[in-house]
């Protein structure tokens, strides 16, 4: 089992110490090589989280036809999979070695991008949504791993902020490359797009990858199912509950079983000999705020990015192409913004860093709210950018805190666990306004249309066949919908931030 005591005495990722003489040029060369393929495949991987939203117009007016809980099941399925198996995929990694681990999880984000764009019905591409996060979850950590085994320490803590931008990025690259995608083909093509780029990454992991040392431990296997089954009735009752009613029986108890499973977990897991996840590991400040900050950072990020291109789409009128660009302003912002941020965490303090990034956030969301069919660009992408600086300030010190708390052995571990709070914060965040919208936009819809309030898509058509007052109505109702959700978001962000700044053991 590991313990506190053990942790504590642990090398932080960001250390300053040598290992060593300096390394060679070729070993500067492979150790480059392997940060650059490592900050690719988790591109790879994010970019499909926030590529969906960019089609859920399409498939919304589709052939498939999804209510609007079938749409948040399609969008979320990938990241509700991703968070809840990442935990016990990089226990898997530290088991099995993390080059295997890489390959496989790869493999099986390919086959579930091939059985997405190959359905003729919701429930083949929500299951094909939650294969790829399976797929996620297994190489997510592991490229983590191969990245804190491969740099040496003094170069740890900026290859780990080059790791948390490209994860970032990667919604931005999602939204570009989807819009690229979307313009010339229907939504199947968005999913084919990643079968040859699956391919592509495994053949060069098989070369440039390096196998490392693994452990030779047991594994978690009841804590690994009790964490999943306390997780999914967490997330289906925040789906579903607009749906069948807040106070259903579906609902409350899918709340009730969630919060007795979650239970059990914690009292099996600090009674296990072999454990998934030690409760007593955020006695540690740093992974106590680091965990719940991750979270929260991309609660708010995915927020942006499920509501940003409906809002683009819907209220503004562009088209997938000028959408998905739209959004790519920010990704300059982060990479920048990562890598000023290792710096300047150093000399004023982590907290005052990640401090400044969260409330960036809170701002950046409060203004998103403001938005309406006039808004002109310009001001849109300020907004945009005041989010990317506040993601790109707190991610890196926030990752970094957490890996640096734990032990070299359990960098997987530590991985995992970094990885499920921003999936599971990225999941909340678009259960979370999907429900805030699907909720405001009905109550809000012009009576007229109370027969299309299942979909905002169908709403929205029907709107614009009865004539343009009744559309500007409609479009209307979901910019205040779009506004009470950013705001709500918001508020969420505000409280999270305080276990965040006020649970750190920081001098400055």
């Amino acid at each position: 089992m590991m313990t506190t005591a053990h942790t504590a005495h642990s090398p932080g990722a960001g250390g300053n110490e040598r290992d060593g003489p300096p390394p060679d040029r070729p070993t500067v060369r492979r150790q480059r090589t392997v940060l650059m393929l490592m900050c690719a495949c988790v591109l790879v991987l994010q970019s499909l989280v926030a590529a969906i939203n960019l089609a859920i117009a399409e498939i919304s007016a589709g052939d498939l036809r999804p209510s609007s809980p079938e749409l948040l099941w399609i969008v979320d399925a990938y990241v509700i999979v991703f968070a809840c198996l990442l935990i016990p995929a990089g226990m898997l990694g530290d088991r099995f070695g993390r080059k295997g681990m890489l390959l496989t999880g790869i493999g099986v984000f390919g086959a579930g991008a091939l059985m997405s764009a190959l359905a003729t019905g919701v429930p083949v591409l929500i299951a094909g949504r939650g294969i790829s996060g399976a797929g996620a979850a297994l190489a997510m950590p592991a490229s983590m791993s191969v990245l804190v085994q491969v740099m040496p320490a003094e170069r740890r803590a900026s290859a780990i902020a080059s790791w948390s931008a490209s994860v970032a990025i990667g919604g931005v690259v999602g939204n570009a490359g989807g819009a690229l995608i979307l313009q010339a083909f229907p939504w199947q093509g968005l999913f084919w797009a990643y079968v040859p780029a699956s391919v592509l990454l495994l053949a060069v992991t098989a070369m440039v990858a390096p196998r490392l040392p693994h452990g030779t431990g047991a594994l978690d296997v009841p804590g690994a199912v009790l964490l999943t089954c306390g997780l999914v009735p967490l997330l289906f009752g925040i789906i579903e509950g607009p749906e069948l009613g807040w106070s259903s029986g579906v609902v409350l108890g899918a709340f009730g079983v969630s919060a007795l499973v979650l239970t059990l977990f914690t009292l099996y897991e600090l009674r296990a000999r072999v454990v998934l996840l030690d409760p007593r590991l955020f006695r540690l400040p740093a992974v106590r705020a680091g965990t719940i900050g991750v979270g929260a950072v991309f609660f708010a990020m995915f927020t942006l990015f499920f509501v940003n291109a409906q809002f683009l789409q819907y209220v503004k009128d562009y088209s997938p192409l000028r959408t998905g660009f739209a959004i790519v302003p920010m990704a300059v912002g982060m990479v920048i913004v990562t890598q000023i941020s290792v710096r300047w965490a150093r000399r004023y303090g982590e907290r005052r860093v990640v401090g400044t990034g969260l409330m960036l956030l809170v701002a950046g969301l409060l203004l998103m709210s403001t938005a309406t069919r006039d808004t002109p660009y310009t001001l849109y992408t300020t907004w945009l950018m005041v989010m990317a600086v506040g993601a790109g300030l707190a991610m890196p010190s926030l990752s970094s805190g957490i890996l640096g708390a734990l032990p070299p052995q359990h960098a997987g571990m530590g991985s995992g666990l970094n990885g499920a709070a921003r999936e599971l914060g990225a999941a909340l965040g678009i259960a979370g306004i999907g429900t805030v919208l699907n909720i405001r936009f009905t109550d809000q819809l012009p009576e007229a249309l109370a027969g299309d309030a299942h979909s905002t898509s169908a709403a929205l058509a029907a709107a614009a066949e009865e004539g343009e007052a009744l559309h500007l109505a409609a479009v209307e109702s979901f910019t205040r919908a779009v506004a009470t959700g950013y705001q709500t978001a918001a508020a969420v962000l505000l409280l999270l931030c305080v276990p965040v700044l006020f649970g750190r053991r920081e001098g400055r």
